[in-house]
């Protein structure tokens, strides 16, 4: 190992500056999720009706 080698976790001042960011968490949409459940539940729908009556 070369003796200038330097450990990238013994930065205490760097670590510490990236664990205190205060970032806005941004909520998390739930729109695609419903639309996916919706177009899946249509989907069942469909195939039910068809064999049903099909």
């Amino acid at each position: 190992m070369a003796e200038n080698y330097t450990d990238p976790s013994g930065n205490t001042e760097a670590f510490r500056a990236f664990a205190h960011t205060d970032a806005p968490a941004e909520p998390a949409s739930r729109t695609g999720l419903i639309v996916g459940a919706v177009v899946v539940a249509a989907v069942l729908l469909a195939l039910a009706g068809w064999l049903a009556f099909g």
